[in-house]
């Protein structure tokens, strides 16, 4: 076990958040930061103006979502489509190719492994 500990801790402030791909991201903990360098996090903000429409995403890592608020549909290739809202949640794999859409506005915790 590491005798190094890496702690963050944040309010939910979209203000605090960076430009990310798509919308704004809040890192909790960022991509390499920390012995665990596959290991980030943090809060999703996106509204359905700032999306191209439904979009193609293929994972670049495992990746677990909890919705805090708005709602999104996730249509995996060959798999079942789903609808989170607030309250939902899902876990993807690395490399599967997934269609979002992002139906409101949403607020999206994520963990990236």
């Amino acid at each position: 076990m590491s005798s190094k500990a890496f702690t963050s801790a944040g309010t939910l402030d979209r203000n605090a958040a960076e430009p990310f791909e798509v919308g704004v991201v809040q890192w909790l903990r960022r991509p390499g930061d920390g012995e665990r360098a596959d290991l980030s996090s943090g809060f999703w903000f996106i509204h359905p103006d700032e999306t191209p429409g439904p979009m193609v995403v293929v994972g670049h890592a495992d990746e677990t979502v909890y919705i805090l608020e708005g709602r999104v549909r996730i249509q995996p290739d060959g798999g079942e489509e789903i609808e989170l809202t607030a309250g939902g949640s899902a876990s993807i794999n690395k490399g599967v190719s997934a269609t979002w859409t992002v139906l409101e506005p949403t607020v999206e915790f994520f963990v990236y492994s």
